[in-house]
């Protein structure tokens, strides 16, 4: 998922509402997370889904503020 996607995503949410969300590939991994606290929102947990990929699919779960 992209980061504009994301943001879409939490534009819907209520604050206090928490979302999941997968990331797959090295950038969407390093830069959706710290735009999403960019915005102020928090990272409640990223997961790694794959033992043998360190860039296969991440769960990404976050908070709106």
């Amino acid at each position: 998922m992209t980061f504009v996607k994301a943001k879409l995503l939490i534009e819907r949410m209520a604050p206090g509402e928490t979302a999941e969300i997968w990331l797959k590939g090295w950038e969407p991994i390093e830069n959706v997370p710290r735009s999403i606290r960019d915005l102020g929102h928090e990272i409640l947990a990223m997961t790694r889904h794959s033992d043998n990929d360190p860039l296969g699919p991440h769960r990404l779960l976050i908070c709106k503020k």
